[in-house]
């Protein structure tokens, strides 16, 4: 599987101000949604991204090395705090705002610190959920993406890199729908950029329950390992306010467990 430009999105993805949005300008502001593997020090907050290096992982015994980690995301949105319903329960203009329509293809970032996927304009408003759905692409609904990234042909997750050594090339075609909760809300207002961090954990996405970490090859459709290592993806996420793009929630620093809803 070829190695894509860090952060890269699909050409074919389609950016919207709001779930009504019909092209016309706006003055709303600005919310830039970002991607982070790892927290940067105190002494590096607000500094740029660290160069991209391979990530380790040991239980002791075992070592695992990342060098690449894709993921393929659609139908980003926001949702209002006064709504009381999921983002995909309602197609009411009023209940999300969308981010990012999607597939897009994201490689997430090894270094420290938060790197920036893409920036979108959003009505002023308190927001208290992120949706998005981690997606498996299919030929028939995703023509354009795969015709770009034809390696991700019913695969929403691609992960490279060694364990104890050995090379592996992991895939998963994990469909999931991930609603997470922000505590506290995220405020946007006109008079500045909003900056939303997805954290994506990916030191327990090849563990078990005791701690000790998994062979990828495991992990493959079919093998034994498989279901544990797609709920580990699920249950790693979080995502939180972070205008300062260090990685870390600025109301509290980075959950060991995500919010899910």
């Amino acid at each position: 599987m070829p190695r894509f430009a860090p952060f890269m999105l699909t050409a074919m993805a389609l950016l919207s101000a709001g779930c009504g949005d019909s092209g016309s300008p706006t003055s709303n502001p600005q919310v830039n949604f970002n991607l982070a593997t790892r927290a940067a020090p105190a002494s590096a907050a607000g500094a740029a991204l660290s160069v991209t290096t391979p990530e380790s992982f040991t239980d002791g015994t075992n070592t695992l090395v990342l060098n690449q980690v894709d993921l393929v995301l659609r139908e980003i949105e926001l949702r209002r705090s006064e709504v009381t319903i999921s983002c995909g329960e309602s197609p009411s203009d009023d209940a999300c705002e969308k981010l990012e329509l999607g597939p897009i293809l994201l490689n997430l970032p090894l270094g420290v610190g938060a790197a920036r996927a893409f920036s979108v304009t959003v009505p002023p408003g308190t927001y208290d959920e992120v949706a998005f759905e981690i997606h498996r692409p299919s030929s028939s609904d995703d023509a354009a993406f795969i015709q770009a990234n034809p390696d991700f042909d019913g695969v929403s997750i691609h992960v490279s890199g060694t364990f104890n050594g050995t090379p592996f090339d992991f895939v998963s075609d994990l469909n999931s729908e991930e609603e997470i909760s922000l505590t506290p809300p995220l405020t946007i207002i006109e008079t500045a950029a909003t900056d939303l961090t997805l954290f994506v954990n990916l030191d327990t996405w090849f563990r078990d329950a005791a701690g000790s970490l998994i062979d990828p090859a495991t992990a493959a459709k079919g093998q034994a390992n498989e279901d544990v290592v797609k709920e580990n993806i699920r249950r790693t996420l979080d995502a939180f306010e972070d205008n300062n793009r260090d990685g870390e929630d600025d109301h509290g620093g980075v959950d060991d467990g995500p919010n899910h809803t």
